[in-house]
């Protein structure tokens, strides 16, 4: 963890402000986050310090803090170094003295997201994270609930391509065309954390990325109707021991006469619904709270290596109230 000795001001300032939501934010992630194994899968790949005369180096921890700002935030490069000079809160998390150094630039920024894309380091700072989850006991790993939703990308062709982008596509939903991709995600079922994610078109089918997105060691599969599996991949799954549980179309439940049997069947499927409802907190953070509603760039791979770091992002908030719980920290002291 990088830490700054106050200033008078700065203390000053600490003691008299009410905390805002940004700095409530920021402190949580900082205590949630496990920077040391972070860094770690980072680090090798990062290069050692120059000891040419010039700039300073600029540390692994403290770039990984940068961009993960840049994600929260949903800020461009340019956005992400202006917020250091203008944001306290963001110095702080960061570990920056602008007295003592000036900001990493823009293109600094660039290059370090680009070295992450390069050797799929997202996906194993997902991973990462997860693993930290589950050695305290938050990933359960009995059950997995699929669902997937649209991410619009641009569909201007004023470009230089003069062209969309060829890895999206549009794709209909009730009566509306949209044109982007799909973030399919496996949530487990007893936390709410997800797992597994993939990227397609926005016109590939829900239901055929059912399987990648299992880990194997569950016992039950939730989806929504679009997961209506079929004869063959439901046996499938069966003969892995896997038990789906699926919704039923509404148009089915509606031409049932009136009846016990209709109402037994209501009853199942509001069951269902209250553990599928649990995928959608994932969501709600990727979309709403990280504001992650359009792709930000071309090309699906570079789009699932921001998913990546979105949905351990997510993962961490959706843990927090199990981790900072008083329960458990009086467990973890004793």
């Amino acid at each position: 963890m990088i830490k700054q000795q106050l200033s008078f001001a700065q203390a000053e300032q600490a003691r008299r402000k009410k905390p805002t939501r940004r700095e409530r934010f920021l402190a949580d992630m900082d205590r949630l986050v496990p920077w040391a194994e972070l860094v770690a899968l980072i680090e090798p790949f990062y290069g050692r310090p120059s000891t040419r005369a010039g700039r300073p180096p600029i540390g692994a921890e403290r770039m990984l803090r940068m961009y993960l700002v840049q994600v929260w935030f949903n800020l461009s490069d340019e956005s992400a170094e202006e917020i250091v000079y203008d944001s306290v809160a963001v110095r702080d998390f960061i570990g920056m003295d602008l007295s003592r150094e000036t900001a990493p630039d823009a293109t600094t920024l660039l290059q370090f997201r680009h070295l992450l894309e390069r050797h799929a380091l997202m996906q194993q700072l997902f991973a990462a994270v997860n693993t930290q989850l589950r050695n305290r006991g938050l990933l359960i790993r009995e059950g997995t609930i699929a669902d997937a939703t649209l991410i619009a990308a641009p569909p201007s062709t004023k470009n230089r391509a003069r062209e969309r982008d060829p890895e999206m596509h549009q794709s209909k939903k009730g009566n509306q065309w949209y044109f982007g991709m799909k973030a399919h995600i496996g949530v487990d079922a007893d936390s709410g954390l997800t797992h597994t994610v993939v990227a397609t078109a926005g016109n590939v089918s829900d239901v055929s990325q059912t399987e990648s997105l299992l880990h194997g060691e569950e016992q039950h599969l939730h989806g929504d109707a679009g997961y209506q599996l079929g004869a063959e991949r439901e046996q499938r799954l069966r003969d892995k021991g896997i038990a789906p549980q699926i919704a039923a179309r509404r148009s089915r439940i509606k031409v049932l006469p009136e009846g016990e049997y209709k109402a037994a069947i209501q009853d199942l499927e509001k069951a269902k619904a209250s553990i599928r409802a649990k995928v959608e907190h994932p969501f709600h953070l990727v979309k709403n709270r990280f504001g992650y509603r359009k792709a930000r760039y071309r090309g699906l791979a570079k789009n699932l290596a921001r998913l990546f770091v979105l949905f351990m992002s997510a993962n961490l908030v959706i843990a927090k109230k199990w981790l900072f719980s008083p329960d458990r920290q009086v467990a973890s002291a004793a």
